[in-house]
């Protein structure tokens, strides 16, 4: 990119309003949604997942930045009041926090992902931005939005829809994208059984990435035409972006990744499955998800916490980690940890083995332990000689159990009534 290039791509961030959506319920998670949204959940050893969206903003320029909340929120707001406060209002760079307040109407939260923005519209005017960028706060990738933003405003669009190609057999759970030599949208269909692949790939399916861009002025058009739609449910995957391709420039924009060459990481971790193998593929020599790339820093919170103690080099206990991830904060006493992520806080005793799982903050596992294959939730206390991950039947009856067989343990299941009591 060249730096008239770059100039160009600067000044459109610079006067784009991001909106993520933040919202959701995320019940395909399970029981680590039962006190969080989506966008909370701890990944990566240190980050949440709504980290990854908000710090492809920053890295893009975009410091304009409303975040749309409203399931169990609490836990999200803390993490983006201590962890995102560093944005200087007098140039203009904010995160705003924007529960679901019945703006629009006094018994009416947010239906649908469009009602979501369209209850804010008051805000959006306020900012007066000329491009609104709407993205998911739940997915797990690095992208630079700038180019984005430019292929919208070079091509005249109405709509910009950010698209990955996927197999054909995951594409049912997307929207699926049709469009002609131009990449121009000619179908979408939310979530379809039957998905349409793409012409000369039988195999792969063009879904789209729940990323949008739109012109300011368009986008409340669009949205204020659908409020007033009665047979609308206020969704822009469903009603938005398929009731604007006859009438509208509606284009795709394919996410590649820096290299140009090969399409960019981006995953949804909508399910314990998906949310366990993205973890475990950080662990990988070479992840395909670089977290130490300095070029593009992945922002979050972080405590104030020591480095992470391997202690005992005895011939019966000896703390190791191996082909892993350990965080701040862990002690690793006399215990063997082997392709794992162990997020901060984490205590492991004496005689315990920890095998490929993912470790949330705050957990202590006692003596002569087995996990395998299994997440733990935040401040699960697991018992000595405890095992899990090794009988599928018992853990079953016990445990939320995947359909791939990863064990899902919270404190509420150990008997450890965290958020309730009797």
């Amino acid at each position: 990119m060249n730096v008239t290039e770059a100039r160009f791509v600067s000044r459109l961030t610079r006067d784009t309003l991001a909106l993520l959506l933040a919202g959701g319920r995320g019940s395909r998670l399970g029981p680590l949604t039962d006190w969080r949204a989506k966008p909370a959940v701890p990944f990566g050893g240190k980050f949440r997942i709504i980290d990854f969206p908000l710090s492809n903003c920053l890295n893009s320029g975009i410091r304009r930045i409303a975040v749309l909340t409203q399931y169990k929120s609490h836990s999200l707001i803390l993490h983006i009041q201590k962890g995102w406060g560093f944005l200087r209002g007098e140039f203009n760079e904010f995160i705003e926090l924007l529960p679901a307040q019945q703006r629009v109407s006094e018994t009416a939260w947010y239906a649908g992902t469009a009602d979501a923005v369209y209850q804010n519209i008051d805000i959006i005017r306020h900012h007066a931005p000329s491009h609104v960028l709407i993205l998911a706060g739940d997915h797990v990738y690095k992208m630079d939005y700038g180019p984005m933003v430019a292929a919208h405003v070079e091509q005249a669009a109405d709509i910009t829809v950010g698209c990955i190609e996927v197999p054909l057999e995951q594409a049912r759970s997307f929207g699926v994208i049709a469009v002609d030599a131009n990449w121009r949208v000619t179908r979408f269909a939310e979530k379809p059984r039957d998905p349409e692949a793409m012409p000369g790939r039988s195999g792969i399916a063009l879904a789209s990435m729940g990323i949008y861009v739109f012109g300011t002025d368009f986008l409340i058009e669009e949205l204020t035409r659908d409020a007033a739609d009665t047979d609308s449910i206020h969704d822009f995957g469903r009603n938005i972006i398929p009731g604007a391709i006859e009438r509208c420039k509606v284009f795709a924009y394919s996410f590649r990744a820096a290299s140009g060459d090969a399409q960019g990481y981006w995953r949804d971790v909508g399910t314990v499955d998906s949310y366990w193998q993205a973890n475990m593929e950080l662990i990988e020599v070479e992840p395909e998800l670089n977290l130490y790339d300095q070029d593009w820093p992945i922002w979050t919170y972080q405590e104030q916490l020591p480095p992470a103690k391997f202690v005992f080099d005895d011939p019966d206990r000896r703390g190791v980690a191996l082909n892993s991830m350990v965080a701040g904060g862990c002690i690793v006493a006399g215990a063997t940890v082997r392709r794992s992520v162990l997020f901060p806080n984490v205590h492991v005793e004496p005689h315990s083995d920890v095998d490929e799982s993912v470790v949330l903050p705050d957990v202590r596992i006692g003596k002569s332990c087995r996990i395998r294959r299994t997440v733990l939730d935040k401040g699960c206390v697991v018992p000595d000689n405890f095992v899990i991950g090794y009988d599928r039947d018992k853990d079953s009856k016990r445990f939320h159990m995947s359909p791939a067989g990863i064990t899902l343990v919270t404190p509420d299941m150990l008997g450890q009534a965290l958020h309730t009591s009797e």
